[in-house]
């Protein structure tokens, strides 16, 4: 694809090191035109650094682009540190994302851990929008400590659309914390044996993914009723 000029139009303290980043093509003022699936990912160019991915956090009918950015090194430190009317480039849009079109009646479970809350709240904007499309809404979402949880602010508007929200951290010592403690991947069985039709969408750490992999094919999931985004 050509490659884009995108201004920040907006940055937001999500959760501990992490920021969300509203973006625009230049020159555009009402909708980013961009083309892409939900859960897709954005490779982008900050000055001085190599390119790197960053998946949409944005639905595509959202009227800007939206990326989270946890402070770790190279693209990601820098573009954590940048300000409303700085400009990015966006070089290309890579992965598959998720084909919501195929799922249409199925229980969808969108199962997480720590940023990899950015794909699919991009896919559960777009389910949301067409909620009686879809069956049962679960969101799985695990993250190391409360302040490392993103969308604090949407989570509570989620609940109000129907949507089920189950989250749970791996790191509780020192916290302030009465819900559940591990891993996402526990959460499964609380969830998934009264589900009809349910398909899992997953996205997180590669190791993260192998083991809610493992353990969905154990509950008898098909291999093609467990989705990554890339």
């Amino acid at each position: 694809m050509e490659t884009r000029k995108l201004v920040i139009t907006r940055v937001g303290q999500e959760g501990r090191e992490i920021r969300s980043f509203d973006m625009m093509p230049a020159g555009v003022m009402d909708a980013h035109g961009l083309q892409f699936k939900p859960g897709q990912v954005a490779v982008l160019k900050v000055s001085g650094e190599e390119p790197a991915y960053f998946a949409f956090a944005s639905a595509p009918e959202d009227a800007e682009l939206e990326f989270l950015v946890k402070r770790t090194v190279g693209a990601s430190a820098s573009l954590y540190e940048m300000r409303e009317g700085d400009r990015v480039e966006l070089l290309n849009v890579v992965g598959h994302g998720f084909a919501l079109d195929k799922l249409r009646s199925k229980d969808l479970v969108f199962v997480a851990m720590g940023t990899g809350v950015a794909p699919l709240r991009s896919a559960l904007r777009s389910t949301l929008a067409h909620y009686d499309d879809y069956g049962q809404l679960v969101v799985l979402y695990g993250a190391r400590t409360p302040d490392d949880f993103c969308y604090r602010d949407e989570t509570e508007k989620w609940e109000d659309a129907g949507v089920e929200l189950r989250q749970v951290i791996s790191r509780p010592d020192g916290h302030d914390w009465s819900g559940p403690t591990g891993y996402v991947q526990s959460l499964l069985d609380h969830v998934l044996p009264r589900l009809k039709s349910p398909v899992a969408l997953v996205c997180g750490s590669r190791q993260m993914i192998e083991q809610t992999r493992d353990r969905l094919l154990q509950m008898g999931f098909k291999p093609e009723e467990i989705l990554t985004n890339y």
